[in-house]
């Protein structure tokens, strides 16, 4: 099939059929390893998580300061591991999917971003709740870029 070709059920329908192929051919594991890589790195990046909700715990009516501590910490450090995996270290396997999408995606969390605004909403406190949606977006994402402009300087200023 051409590769501009588009997939439909009617082209899927048309395919051939190998009946010598079961469940256990599709299967793919060819990947296993990194995904050991991933989950020892959300292990750590969830201790670390739970480690920095430990130490600013959030009262009852306030700004929930340790989730947005861990998500834009956590911004920021992806932006500068992106700068790293893509300019420095490119052909490192285990680099970002152990950091990226384990440390960090374990670190960070948006489920715990929501929860904290639905709560701070059911009890009345609709200001705290929107400032802290709007300030966890808008200080993540410069915090990226503050982790890029970071990392690529640091990088430049090695190479030099």
């Amino acid at each position: 099939m051409p590769e501009h070709e588009s997939v439909d059920d009617s082209t899927i329908a048309r395919l051939p059929v190998d009946s010598d192929v079961g469940p256990e051919d599709v299967a793919d594991t060819s990947h296993a390893d990194v995904l050991v890589v991933i989950a020892a790195g959300g292990a750590l990046g969830s201790l670390a998580r739970w480690a920095v909700g430990e130490a600013l715990p959030a009262g009852s009516h306030g700004f929930p300061w340790s989730t947005f501590l861990e998500n834009c910490t956590g911004a920021f450090a992806l932006g500068a591991l992106m700068v790293l995996v893509l300019d420095v270290w490119p052909t490192r396997r285990y680099l970002r999917p152990f950091l990226g999408v384990g440390v960090l995606g374990g670190y960070t969390t948006f489920s715990t971003y929501m929860f904290d605004a639905r709560g701070l909403l059911a009890a009345g406190h609709e200001v705290t709740a929107f400032a802290y949606l709007a300030g966890t977006l808008l200080v993540g994402l410069l915090a990226v870029w503050l982790g890029i402009v970071g990392a690529r300087a640091a990088v430049a200023g090695v190479r030099r």
